[in-house]
């Protein structure tokens, strides 16, 4: 018997915002029924043409640079991106330790973050927020 992990790998909805599991590979989103159907064809029209479609959400975002396609694209779209990082927690009585702190950043924000500084914060992608507003304007 196989176990899948599926942790990560989740759609959800509210009012404002699709939420996705950056687990999830582009393929794998396409073939979900819980995405909206104009998001899969947005991913299909424009992200597939800058990506394979193998490639998941939490490395395609880890790696983004501003100024190309895929970029672009995302930014029309209003994207957030739920991230962890590992930051210094004081305790009470002096000393320190390390904890992981859930921080929501803006695209600009996650761009504007060099590699190497994503790797000194221990920064873990977990969720890609697409705004409902954002694809609402968003013309195919």
């Amino acid at each position: 018997m196989e176990t899948v992990d599926n942790s990560f790998k989740y759609v959800m909805m509210d009012t404002s915002n699709i939420y996705l599991g950056a687990r999830f590979s582009y393929g794998e989103l396409l073939e979900e029924d819980m995405v909206p159907f104009k998001l899969r064809v947005v991913i299909s029209h424009y992200l597939l043409k800058e990506t394979d479609p193998e490639t998941t959400l939490e490395s395609q975002l880890y790696y983004l640079e501003q100024g190309n396609l895929l970029y672009e694209t995302l930014k029309q779209l209003r994207v957030k991106v739920k991230v962890n990082l590992l930051t210094e927690k004081k305790k009470l009585l002096g000393g320190s330790t390390m904890q992981y702190r859930e921080k929501t950043m803006t695209l600009e924000e996650l761009t504007g973050t060099n590699l190497a500084r994503k790797k000194a914060q221990g920064l873990i992608i977990r969720e890609m927020i697409v705004s409902r507003l954002g694809l609402t304007a968003f013309s195919v």
